[in-house]
């Protein structure tokens, strides 16, 4: 909500994010999984780690800084806030793991930083936490501008994929991907992003590390290679649209899942927001 949007659509992408989580693998029985606004706590924790987080830290974040570019004169302040929406979000349930991409590494380094001025001045309050990075498939790239990260807010559509897209789609814009003039397939950032960029996704769909995606795929083409990354995407989210619309289909048991995993977090977040509450002083409820 950093940006404008249509209520409708809104409310129709909760409902596909969260049943997209539980068809990529995510077991109610096992995860927590809930709606962020059916937990007050969130945008209560934020409010109170906005008055120990300092201007200058939130102008320096590089999101803030690329997408206030985009918006022009009307940015929005929750725009400039919402790293603390993050670490609320995180340190509410003392979070030992994060699971993120490379992007992220600011995002969590200032969760720690605010997490551990808090409990500098009010004793032990947070666990802080620390950003967990797969070794494959941290960072991936736009197919159409490799020296730029995968976005869905991309407003060219052939520079990402999404987890809905058919398999004649990931087709088409992985043989629409950026790559160089060269003939060799070898992973180098610097001189070959493009390159770089399909076999981390190639990696990343076959359960490979880097060496090995790149010993499969130096005899190839380039064309040959972009077929190669576009069945391994194809192959590995077959699964999980299948099961997505399953899920889409059963608007009741979704709102099930929702409601029972609002409940679990609640009951975790409440305890860590009522300390901090506590610790800076404001009167709890009876």
């Amino acid at each position: 909500m950093t940006v404008p949007q249509d209520a409708a659509a809104l409310r129709r992408r909760t409902y596909e994010c969260y049943a997209m989580l539980l068809a990529a693998g995510l077991k109610p029985e096992k995860s927590v999984l809930f709606v962020q606004s059916h937990v007050a706590a969130h945008s209560e924790l934020a409010w109170l780690l906005n008055c120990y987080t300092y201007m200058g830290e939130l102008s320096r974040m590089i999101q803030f800084k690329e997408k206030s570019a985009k918006q022009g004169e009307n940015i929005r302040s929750a725009l400039f806030g919402y790293p603390v929406l993050m670490a609320a979000d995180i340190l509410l349930y003392q979070t030992h793991y994060v699971p993120v991409g490379e992007d992220q590494r600011q995002h969590i380094e200032i969760t720690r930083d605010i997490a551990m001025r808090f409990n500098n001045t009010y004793s032990q309050t947070f666990t802080i936490p620390e950003g967990y990075y797969p070794k494959t498939g941290a960072r991936i790239m736009s197919l159409q501008d490799p020296q730029s990260k995968m976005s869905k807010s991309d407003t060219n559509v052939n520079a990402y994929i999404t987890l809905k897209d058919k398999p004649e789609e990931i087709l088409r814009k992985m043989k629409r991907a950026i790559t160089d003039s060269d003939n060799e397939i070898y992973y180098d950032e610097e001189n070959k992003p493009g390159i770089s960029n399909l076999l981390q996704i190639y990696a990343s769909s076959r359960g490979l590390n880097l060496e090995q995606a790149q010993s499969q795929c130096a005899s190839l083409s380039y064309a040959e290679l972009k077929i190669q990354v576009a069945e391994g995407v194809i192959e590995i989210l077959k699964p999980i649209q299948v099961h997505y619309e399953e899920m889409m289909k059963n608007k009741d048991l979704l709102e099930k899942h929702m409601k029972e995993g609002a409940e679990k977090a609640e009951y975790v977040a409440n305890k860590t927001l009522k300390k901090v509450q506590k610790k800076v002083g404001l009167v709890l409820r009876k």
